[in-house]
């Protein structure tokens, strides 16, 4: 049986994206990054969830055929063509392996994906992808984030996806082995798996979804006393996405079973006691945050230092433009001397590309995305250096690791200083989960008294160990953590927080 195993073929393609749908503009095809068939394979030992896989089934001696891989990081609406060419590409693939028979396929999804037209892109993915005859019986495993919007479409048309069980999400790499070994185990029996799909009525802002608080924190050991208890292969914990308008977004749960080994009696009394501790820990997935002015107010007098001021609402990582000025004016206001703020301004930097180092020059930054933010900033800047932006993650394990590895582009950047307050400009939004973000621009972020972070909760791995103190702030943007502040139109509801 395990010679057997050795010679299996898996079918391998990847679509990934968080979208958040009240994000100011719109994603094409050509803002995303595509690999095509063997490009992918040179993905392998990178960090992320479709190199893990690649490695695991390297160890498991599985010969892969890649299909196709189209990834962007978190943003805003996502045009249809973008699934239309996924589909299109997975199709050619297969037709171009003719009657090459595989033996399952391997997904790398995020699950929080929308489309002007699918609000459920990987629902819609996986039922198209049912549709092609080479597909119609393959068992279907993969990985899906934490935040995903899970819905019965994806449960219906899949056998084994797997979520990170983190946030931050720090075992990424480590889901794509498991969901690799729990395929290894289903090819190796011979019994297709099962997925219940386990919906609530609840939603989450990024902010309370962190898995060292409750209420994921009591979720996720829920989950794994219930695989132990009664024999699952896997409990998922889905935090949501709120910040995508769907009729499916907020919190769910997903149970994967072997339907020769599990009741339905098993399956009932594990989806009420998820349920029931959702609905009793709700509230805490609400956690509270500080006036802007308040917190520089209390950090100066406490004077332990550094500090984050950490502003969801512009949430690099939830799909937030990231150039909000907010923070930054707010410092000069209080006339910080050691801060360092990251702000999105691709204008800015070329506007700064002619001019010599050292030099001072007016410059516009940011503020050019939303109309509730405070707007551009005109600030006399003195030019420190200017970068291609691309940097490694120190950290391997960086949540930012789960969207595309250790490589990380940033565009072309620059380090400006204005009223001692370190900037660093960038050409793409470029979230703040790893400390070799600053070190890369000649900057130590231990030596900052003050950090500008635009995150909700996947920078504490990379910040928490170097600050004193942590101030979530209430700012404006499209990611903001007042859920009941947004112009909700498709969720189901009523839904927790926004109704009564």
């Amino acid at each position: 049986m395990e010679k057997y195993l050795k010679n299996k073929r898996i079918f391998l393609a990847g679509l990934y994206h968080e979208t958040n749908t009240f994000a100011p503009g719109r994603l094409t095809l050509g803002d995303f990054r595509v690999l095509k068939g063997e490009q992918m394979m040179e993905s392998c030992g990178n960090g992320s969830p479709l190199g893990t896989f690649l490695e695991e089934a390297k160890r498991l001696q599985w010969e892969v055929v890649p299909l196709v891989q189209v990834v962007h990081s978190p943003g805003p609406m996502v045009e249809d063509r973008v699934v239309e060419f996924f589909l299109e590409e997975c199709r050619k693939s297969l037709d171009s392996a003719g009657s090459v028979r595989g033996d399952a396929l391997f997904l790398v999804l995020h699950g929080a994906m929308c489309t002007e037209r699918w609000s459920d892109a990987e629902g819609e993915v996986l039922a198209q992808l049912r549709n092609i005859p080479s597909l119609a019986t393959l068992p279907i495993y993969g990985t899906l984030d934490l935040h995903a919007n899970f819905t019965q479409r994806m449960a219906q048309y899949s056998n084994g996806l797997l979520t990170y069980r983190e946030n931050p999400h720090t075992d990424a790499a480590e889901t794509a082995r498991r969901a690799a070994q729990l395929l290894h185990r289903a090819l190796k029996d011979g019994n297709q798996r099962l997925t219940r799909f386990v919906p609530t009525n609840i939603l989450w802002p990024p902010t309370g979804t962190g898995t060292s608080d409750e209420p994921m924190k009591g979720l996720e050991r829920l989950a794994r006393h219930l695989e132990e208890k009664m024999g699952f292969d896997a409990v998922n914990v889905f935090a949501g996405f709120a910040h995508a308008d769907t009729p499916d977004t907020g919190v769910s749960f997903s149970i994967l079973y072997d339907p020769h080994k599990i009741t339905s009696s098993q399956l009932d009394s594990a989806a009420e006691q998820l349920r029931a501790l959702a609905e009793q820990s709700k509230k805490e997935g609400l956690p509270e945050e500080w006036d802007l002015e308040e917190a520089i107010v209390d950090a100066l007098e406490k004077k332990k230092f550094p500090v984050c001021l950490v502003e969801p609402a512009d949430n690099i990582g939830g799909g937030s433009p990231g150039d909000d000025t907010s923070v930054l004016r707010a410092l000069l206001r209080h006339g910080i001397r050691s801060a360092g703020v990251v702000l999105n301004s691709p204008a800015a930097v070329v506007q700064l590309l002619s001019c010599a180092l050292g030099s001072e020059q007016e410059v516009t930054i940011g503020g050019r995305s939303l109309p509730a933010c405070p707007g551009p900033l005109r600030l006399r800047v003195r030019l420190v250096s200017r970068t291609d932006g691309n940097f490694r993650l120190e950290d391997r394990q960086s949540h930012q690791a789960s969207m595309g590895g250790v490589e990380v582009a940033m565009g072309p950047c620059a380090l400006v200083e204005a009223e001692g307050i370190s900037i660093l400009l960038t050409s793409r939004p470029t979230a703040p989960m790893d400390l070799g973000q600053w070190r890369s621009q000649g900057c130590d972020p231990e030596k900052f008294n003050f950090l500008g972070i635009k995150a909700a909760v996947a920078h504490r791995r990379a910040y928490n160990p170097i600050v004193q103190a942590s101030y979530t702030v209430r700012t404006p943007g499209p990611s903001s953590s007042d859920l009941t502040s947004l112009s909700y139109q498709l969720v189901r509801r009523p839904s927790f927080p926004l109704d009564a």
